[in-house]
This record gives C-alpha cells, structure tokens and sequence, in this order.
C-alpha cells in the first residue's frame, strides 16, 4: 500500500449549469434502464463516429453522485478506497489540525501504522472513525432531545 492523494475538483472548477445539465442526462437516463449491473454504452458528443465509452452501473452511478455535488458548487474528490494519507491529508479530511489528529492517532482512536517517523492513516480505518463519530454525536443530539422531552422544554 501506497499513500494516495486521490483526485479532486476543487468548487467552481466545472460549471454548476453544465453540471446539472449532465446529472439530468445520466438519472434521466438510470431511471429509464434496468436496475441490474449491466454495462453503460456513452456515446460522446465529439463528433468522432460511432464509438461508445464503455462503463459499468455503478460507475456511471458514482459519476452521477459527483455530478450533483458539483452542480451544487462543491468540490468532490476520489480516493481509493485502500489509500493511506499522511496526517495533514488525514487532519485536512477531517477538518481538523495535525496535532490534534495526531492525538486521536496516539489515543487509539484511528489505527495507523509508522513509515520510518512518518504516521500514515487508512483511508478505510479514517471513514469508519468518521462513522462512528457520526454515531455517538447523533446519539448525543437523541438524547438531548429526550432530555428536553422529559423537562417539558421542547
């Protein structure tokens, strides 16, 4: 495993119109096709002949869901799935600085593992610390919320 930085568009890079005029295309054209994991023939507008761009569903599924975020003026990125980040790509992902990351990291709460000095962070090991964070936060809020209930505050 290497570290991988992934692609990223940042905001504003594709134009928001031309975006959503694509994501039209594609659900348009999801919605009208079987839900099966057959291939996707996409035929470019390059006036070249007849060849096909050739993608899987769930590809063209993704591109949809980047389209999207696009459209709506955010910056999308993708990231290999078995990537390792540094901890100012990991800190960046998470919103946070690198020392505070690197706590979490020393605390047990995201595994990681040494390259000589240097921490690297799954990107795997990062999106499951981030879903539990998600779930404890979001417990927190319930049960703030059946406080307010049983004090008669809401």
């Amino acid at each position: 495993m290497g570290t991988a930085t992934g692609k990223k568009l940042e905001p504003g890079v594709v134009d928001a119109g031309d975006a959503q005029r694509a994501l039209r295309r594609i659900n348009d054209y999801l919605s009208r096709t079987s839900q099966g994991d057959e291939d996707i023939q996409v035929h470019l507008e390059t006036g070249g002949g007849d060849e096909a761009l050739v993608l899987p569903r769930p590809v063209a599924e993704m591109f949809a869901s980047m389209l999207a975020a696009l459209a709506n003026g955010q910056g999308v990125q993708i990231m290999p799935v078995d990537a390792e980040l540094t901890t100012q790509q990991a800190a960046d992902m998470l919103n946070v600085s690198r020392p505070y990351l690197i706590g979490l990291l020393e605390s047990g709460e995201i595994p990681f593992r040494l390259v000589g000095r240097h921490r690297r962070i799954r990107f795997a090991d990062l999106r499951q610390y981030l879903r539990e964070d998600d779930a404890k936060r979001k417990g927190a809020a319930d049960e703030l919320m059946e406080l307010d209930q049983e004090l008669g505050l809401l």
